[in-house]
């Protein structure tokens, strides 16, 4: 039987869902037994090129428009699609039953209508639109954080300045994380109230720098998101800066954290002088940066997201700060961890894979090991001789962002679905020369309700792959995030060490523990 005879479709004409559900959907579907591929999407040119891709097409295809709704199954029968199709309907059934209760103004000026004190709007939409969205946002002095992505950066610097001569927030784009009066907002963690304020050009990152204040005993006050491109020369720190300000203004904020890649230097320059004179302690973590650059104005270097997080309570709580650059556990303890898993490794096992959900993870662990092993090859490189000539295939150490356009075209955010790095994991295990998977895990608000889940059952293969090759694998794993998230950090943390994983207090310290464990192989 040819392969075209398998493939089964069902489309339904002028109905929309979002995107975003229906691409759990499809991984949903992936699950039931008889199919072997399924696809559930709108008629986009995007989800058209993508059912090709994957062999999911039939001629009726050809007639589908961006306005319908289509599943497509390559499956063993009719009585499989039959299947495929109800759970379809159970799932989006489910999904209107849950937000039935809620009433969603098509548009602005209704929302505003409903309730004429609005002043934070969430934009998500495709990015030709977004702009347009925060314009009108903004003229009515609304704040923004703006989710979305491909706004170009011209856009980006109008509307920040608007926002600035209005004095409003204008978070993004392509910002994901902000906790806002103790409110988290889209990528977010529970963190409990307190006196440390930030502002994070980085989602992850942020991410990581909160719930560790959150875990050694700290709160926030506010956590100010900018998007990723704010500390370009283009942009000038446009929201770093009305962000800073901000904080130093606020009563309640008695401790300033920042937080961004390395910005370009006359940008890093003016927010380490506004920063120097706020009166304010201020904890400055450039991943990767220099830290004398912020030592020459008076403030404080952090050495890594958790280094930033301990200086800043230490702070917040009146004790001395100090530099962490070690592990939570006593040495012996850690020496016994790199002992047992460099002895069971075979001959061949020397490398490193880093697989992350999160970017600014991704690249707080390549700076790490670049100092270490000297070059990490990537998808989002440090430097461009170690570009990934094909992001599917590892090459020597590689540490890969599942968060990048590479892995996300057609797909939710590795965060919304982890699955994709869960794969990844299987597949590292085949290779005969990798000894160590790295690998982070992120929960909390908007991020997949069991992340765990699949990356568990993900080591627990792969480890089974090395064992039947006479091979050991040796997996390290981080948890981001607090125990009043919805997920747990206890309970994921637990998930992981009961699939074979090490799980380490923190991404810095994972990274550490690889480092030592790859020098100390033999």
């Amino acid at each position: 039987m040819e392969e075209s005879a398998l493939v089964k479709l069902d489309i339904k004409q002028n109905t929309y869902y979002d995107s975003v559900t229906l691409m759990l959907i499809s991984k949903d579907l992936k699950k039931l037994d008889g199919v072997e591929e399924a696809l559930v999407g709108m008629g986009t040119d995007l989800n058209r090129d993508i059912a090709h891709n994957l062999g999911l097409v039939t001629p009726e295809f050809e007639t589908i428009t961006a306005n319908d709704f289509f599943v497509a199954i390559r499956c063993e029968n009719d009585d499989v699609m039959a299947a495929a199709l109800a759970k379809v309907d159970e799932l989006l059934t489910k999904k209107k039953e849950n937000s039935s209760a809620n009433y969603y103004p098509p548009t602005l000026s209704s929302a505003i209508k409903m309730d004429d004190q609005l002043n934070l709007a969430i934009i998500s939409v495709p990015g030709k639109y977004a702009a347009g969205v925060a314009d009108e946002c903004l003229d009515h002095d609304i704040n923004v954080m703006l989710f979305s992505d491909n706004v170009t950066i011209e856009e980006e610097k109008r509307l920040k300045e608007k926002a600035v001569s209005k004095e409003l927030l204008m978070m993004g784009p392509d910002c994901g994380t902000a906790i806002i009066n103790n409110v988290p907002l889209a990528f977010a963690n529970v963190i409990r109230p307190g006196d440390i304020g930030i502002v994070g050009a980085s989602g992850t990152g942020t991410q990581e720098l909160s719930s560790l204040i959150g875990q050694f005993g700290g709160g926030v006050s506010q956590v100010i998101g900018t998007g990723g491109r704010d500390l370009k020369i283009e942009i000038g720190g446009l929201m770093m800066t009305f962000a800073l300000d901000a904080l130093i203004q606020d009563p309640k904020t008695k401790v300033i954290a920042l937080t961004s890649k390395p910005p370009a230097e006359e940008i890093a320059d003016k927010i380490l002088k506004q920063a120097a004179a706020s009166g304010k302690p201020v904890v400055v973590c450039f991943v990767g940066g220099d830290p004398e650059q912020v030592k020459k104005y008076g403030l404080i270097p952090a050495l890594s997201l958790e280094d930033a997080a301990r200086k800043a309570v230490a702070l917040s709580k009146g004790e001395p700060v100090v530099d962490f650059t070690g592990f939570s556990a006593p040495d012996a303890e850690i020496d016994a961890i790199v002992k047992a898993e460099t002895a069971k490794f075979a001959p061949t096992q020397k490398y490193v894979r880093g697989l992350y959900t999160g970017g600014t993870l991704c690249d707080e662990a390549m700076k790490m090991l670049t100092k270490a092993f000297g070059g990490v090859y990537s998808n989002i490189p440090l430097k461009p001789e170690f570009k990934l000539e094909d992001v599917n295939v590892g090459v020597e150490n590689t540490c890969l962002d599942y968060g990048d356009d590479d892995f996300t075209r057609g797909r939710p955010h590795p965060m919304i679905d982890p699955s994709l790095r869960a794969e990844r994991v299987v597949k590292e295990s085949l290779d005969p020369t990798v000894a160590v998977i790295l690998a982070d895990c992120v929960i909390g608000y908007g991020s997949h309700p069991n992340p765990a889940e699949d990356l568990a059952d993900a080591i627990r293969t792969a480890k089974a792959n090395a064992e039947k090759d006479g091979r050991y694998l040796s997996v390290i794993t981080s948890v981001c995030g607090t125990e009043e998230d919805p997920q747990s950090l206890s309970k994921t943390q637990q998930q992981l060490r009961d699939a074979g994983a090490v799980v380490m207090p923190t991404n810095s310290q994972a990274t550490r523990l690889v480092e030592r464990i790859i020098s100390n192989i033999k």
